[in-house]
């Protein structure tokens, strides 16, 4: 019984999914790892800061990999280390990280007000990150068959108070890539989908979005959880006919 009880446990451990996410520190991200670690995955984050002290989650520092994705040499080396810490297999790649600069003020940065290498910056992290680790690590998401999920935003479809011109037009790209992706992906086995939020309670949301709330259908906002859990899905076998779509997640804001 102790024998066939080590078996069952080793067996758990070969088969222990594993997810590389990009942007965990904070919010959606935060929540996306609380998520997969509960339901048994492996998880490996990136960000540009070092695991901190008070990190909630097991193996932290040995998971984590500190990228700055706004460097394209960066992002290339991390996606290296990333492969390292692997064992040839990854089942779902998740595209978070993403920037929206704002003004000295705090004020939104339309297209007449972005500073060129703004605009340079918000797409190497926002566009170009997740088409290369993707493409870096294509061998490993074939071998398991696995999914990327890249997280996209409302302000990609429309105009947004807070959003600047830099960050949706980008997002509105990187959901163009997402169908890009399911069509060269798919052959390999891998899915490729997308989520837009919309607006979600977290430590930065811009003052104001109050009033946005009182407009939206449901009335409330989102929580980093929902996000999470619709992340889930597209990383879950259930979902395992669905590629090249992009989720709305935002209580009917976009109707």
């Amino acid at each position: 019984m102790i024998g066939s009880a080590r078996n069952q446990s080793r067996g758990r451990i070969m088969t222990r999914k594993t997810l590389v996410l990009t942007g965990a520190s904070r919010g959606i991200g935060h929540a996306t790892v609380r998520r997969f670690v509960a339901e048994g995955w492996r998880v490996i984050t990136c960000s540009r800061e070092p695991v901190p002290p008070g990190c909630p989650w097991s193996s932290g520092e040995n998971n984590h990999v500190q990228i700055d994705l706004s460097d394209p040499q960066a992002t290339i080396a991390g996606a290296e280390i990333i492969r390292a810490k692997l064992d040839g297999r990854l089942d779902a790649l998740v595209n978070n990280a993403g920037i929206s600069p704002k003004g000295s003020d705090g004020e939104r940065l339309s297209t007449l007000s972005t500073d060129l290498s703004d605009w340079g910056h918000v797409f190497h992290v926002n566009f170009f990150a997740p088409v290369v680790l993707a493409r870096s690590l294509k061998d490993e998401l074939a071998a398991a068959k696995g999914s990327v999920v890249n997280v996209t935003s409302i302000a990609g479809s429309r105009v947004h108070p807070f959003a600047g011109a830099a960050y949706a037009t980008s997002k509105a790209a990187l959901a163009a890539l997402t169908r890009e992706m399911a069509h060269d992906f798919g052959p390999l086995g891998v899915r490729v989908n997308a989520i837009a939020p919309g607006e979600v309670e977290t430590s930065i949301l811009s003052p104001g979005t109050d009033k946005i709330v009182e407009k939206l259908p449901m009335q409330r906002l989102g929580q980093p959880s929902e996000v999470a859990a619709a992340i889930y899905f597209l990383c879950s076998p259930e979902s395992s006919y669905i590629s090249g779509t992009e989720i709305e997640v935002n209580g009917a804001q976009h109707v």
